[in-house]
């Protein structure tokens, strides 16, 4: 967990940068990457080279290489070890003139550096203005003890964070919480491939790998689940080279080595290869765009034929699944119940011929302070036969947080989110539903099935839904408990009035006597 001195230190860089010249906040966040990049193959270098002194051997991989770059630098300059102990205008002379031109170079295997984070470099950009500066956020990154890879982790995700409170940018961050809930749900597994094909910051893929850091600490002890961990389970697509390279990053940091974070249109036709590659899905998809038929995957159009976004998208999660796999998916309400053919078309699919599993609607405020957007996560399965039964819904009224433009905790830290530190009353349910889903979720085939259309939470078999023409809204089945109220009769209650009013007026009298 981050501490406030942690986040004091990261306050000094960002309010450095803001104060500096720089105040897009994505580009803030790109600029600390290259150099968070820049200094992570250092680490790297230091501890390949630390192995072969120790060993006597050779070392195997070098991030730096031996000699001068082709502006005559020795590349051992370029190490972060070196360029932090320059002064501000030599720093910015090797940055801007060595350092990046280096980083743009990089390709993966080639430099050393396996992550596919390297084949992001191509196109970066050096923006940090003046010496002055670098050389104030080089000195306080230096000063962040970055060696715990939770703490790396967290570090980013705080970095991050100030994305999301900047206005319309962040629309490239679903929250944590609600991330962590849609993988709590999804329980991935060690032998999952999992995939967010509108990955952005990766936050759904790293919510995986933290997910399996705590509930399958045996992982790291067998060598095949490992390497599958580092190098085959995560796939990320975006289409942004910003959004690919702060993902990649992300990732690097929380411990994935080399994830598969990759420049793709998703719903484009050259996109069309990755058919049932993927057992778990984990996605935000952008909301309320329309495409060109000519430019959208053909066999995306011969399950829906549409250009909104959100239902080819819809579409796109069912052909990337393989039979059994499973999906947690955010999607407008529009979905759950529009009327056009495509919307119906694509429920009807869900509903019959896969395993729709559950319906859990969000607070509209979820998405605040950049949308108030109505929306609500689907969790399916892909089967191809059929399979829906029931399906289960959960009405989210609170997150925890306040819905509201400021989105300020209304329980303590150890109360939040869906799998608390400590266990809430009832009082603080009605804060923080979370906790609650994932209980409920959990006897969906179980006690849940007895739950009345007046709880928070219930079942509706398929054919009632079918009845319904495929509608998914949670408004279509719940059930509003009204509450006995005693009429009296008007006579009764103008008596009443009646007598009050004689009370008042023999009152001010008596006042008034007293008073002479």
């Amino acid at each position: 967990m981050i501490t406030g001195d942690l986040k004091s230190k990261i306050d000094r860089i960002w309010d450095a940068f803001w104060s500096g010249g720089i105040a897009n906040p994505l580009e803030v966040m790109e600029q600390l990457t290259y150099l968070l990049f820049l200094k992570r193959l250092d680490e790297l270098h230091t501890r390949e080279l630390n192995r072969a002194e120790r060993t006597g051997e050779p070392m195997r991989r070098r991030m730096f290489p031996i000699g001068n770059d082709p502006k005559g630098r020795p590349y051992e300059d370029l190490r972060w070890t070196n360029l932090r102990n320059m002064e501000p205008r030599e720093m910015y002379a090797v940055m801007a003139d060595h350092a990046f031109p280096f980083l743009q170079t990089l390709g993966g295997k080639q430099s050393g550096d396996e992550s596919t984070y390297a084949d992001h470099m191509r196109d970066a950009r050096f923006t940090i203005p003046t010496p002055g500066l670098l050389s104030k956020v080089v000195g306080l990154l230096d000063g962040i003890d970055m060696d715990n890879r939770d703490t790396k982790g967290d570090i980013y995700e705080y970095m991050l964070s100030k994305i999301a409170s900047a206005g319309q940018n962040g629309q490239f961050r679903t929250p944590r919480h609600i991330i962590r809930l849609m993988v709590e749900l999804t329980e991935p597994t060690r032998d999952d491939m999992i995939c967010d094909p509108a990955s952005g910051t990766c936050g759904f893929l790293v919510g995986a790998a933290e997910y399996l850091r705590e509930n399958d600490p045996g992982l790291w002890h067998d060598k095949r689940a490992r390497e599958h961990f580092n190098w085959d389970m995560f796939h990320g697509f975006d289409f942004d080279s910003t959004m690919l390279r702060i993902g990649s990053m992300n990732m690097l940091l929380h411990g994935v080595e080399n994830p598969d974070v990759r420049h793709r249109d998703s719903l484009a036709q050259d996109s069309a290869d990755e058919a049932e590659q993927y057992s778990l899905i984990l996605a935000n998809p952008p909301f309320a765009g329309n495409l060109d038929y000519e430019t959208t995957a053909k066999d995306l159009q011969r399950i829906v034929k549409t250009k909104k976004t959100e239902l080819l998208f819809l579409a796109l999660f069912l052909r990337l699944l393989r039979v059994g796999g499973r999906a947690a998916v955010i999607v407008p309400d529009g979905v759950l119940f529009g009327s056009t053919k495509a919307h119906k078309t694509l429920r009807k699919s869900l509903v019959e011929d896969h395993k729709l599993d559950a319906v859990v609607k969000l607070p509209s405020g979820v998405f605040k302070p950049y949308s108030g957007v109505s929306t609500a996560i689907l969790l399916f399965t892909k089967t191809g036969v059929g399979g829906t039964d029931h399906v289960w819904f959960y009405d989210i009224t609170a997150d925890g947080l306040s819905l509201d433009d400021k989105r300020a905790p209304l329980l303590d830290e150890a109360k939040l989110g869906p799998v608390p530190a400590e266990s809430l009353t009832d009082e603080e349910h009605a804060k923080n539903n979370l906790p609650d889903v994932v209980a409920r979720w959990r006897e969906r085939d179980g006690s849940e099935r007895e739950r009345p259309r007046t709880a928070q939470s219930f079942c509706v078999p398929k054919d009632e839904i079918a009845e319904q023409d495929y509608d998914l809204s949670i408004n279509r089945y719940k059930e509003i408990e009204y509450e006995q109220v005693e009429h009296r009769p008007p006579r009764e209650i103008l008596d009443e009035l009646e007598r009050l009013e004689k009370e008042i007026h023999d009152g001010i009298t008596e006042l008034r006597g007293m008073l002479g």
